[in-house]
Order: structure tokens, then sequence, then C-alpha cells
């Protein structure tokens, strides 16, 4: 029996400390309905998105208080200099430096392709996770 299951009574439970993973959150919460454009250039675990896309996921974000570490663009076939949250000397969850990171590649250059490396804590997946857990119940 595996080690998350236990024997109470006769009743088999299965307990389990369900932790959304990121990469759920993140396609349920930010990520839904933006196209990906990675289409192979880079790893898989990598999205990818145009720029108004990109700027999408950044009002996301920014409403869940999840921070950014660094953002990638790509221009057709190059990956451009990547910019960290240390670059503007703020936190990865202070908007204003990935807002401002953004406006600058934007100015540097158009219809680029955006990743990001992003700070996600493990209170706001527990909560995600609680509510989702929640909702199935109701149901």
């Amino acid at each position: 029996m595996p080690d998350n299951w236990f024997v109470n009574k006769d009743i088999i439970q299965l307990t389990r400390s369900y932790t959304m993973e990121k990469t759920e959150f993140f396609e349920k919460n930010i990520f839904q309905n933006l196209k990906n454009l990675n289409d192979g250039f880079d790893s898989d675990s990598i999205n990818y998105f145009s720029e108004a896309h990109f700027e999408t996921v950044l009002e996301r974000i920014e409403k869940f208080g999840i921070g950014v570490y660094e953002i990638k663009p790509r221009a057709k076939e190059d990956f451009l200099d990547v910019k960290v949250n240390e670059d503007y000397r703020k936190k990865a969850t202070d908007a204003k430096w990935y807002r401002r990171a953004f406006i600058d590649f934007k100015k540097q250059q158009a219809d680029l392709k955006y990743s990001a490396t992003y700070k996600v804590s493990e209170k706001l997946l527990n909560r995600q996770s609680s509510e989702d857990g929640a909702e199935l119940s109701e149901k």
C-alpha cells in the first residue's frame, strides 16, 4: 500500500497533502486562452508568448502577487539579452521592474516572443488547491 494510504476501521482513505503544481496553476490561472509560441526552439516546459499575450501574462501574475525573476525574449531565431530583477534592483514580486523591462524590450525591437521565470509562493499554490478542493466537494 502506498505511503499516502492508511486503513482506519476497515475504511481505506486517501490522505494526500495536495499542493497544486506550479505548471498546473499557470495553465489554469495565467496561461489560459493564450497561445504558446514555443514550437520546439526551447525546452517544452518553457512557454513563449506574443507581445500582446505576454502583457496579459504580466497583468495576471501581478493580480496573483507572483514574482518574475527573469524575462527572456526571442527574435525569430535569436535569443536576446535576458533581464533579471537584480538589474532593476527590485524584488521579484515588485511589478515595477518587470513592467519596466517589458517596456524596454518593446522599445528595443517589435514582434518578440517572451518567456519568463516566475516566483510562486507555496502559500498561493496551497490556497489555490484548497479552493479547488472546496469546489469539488460542493459538486
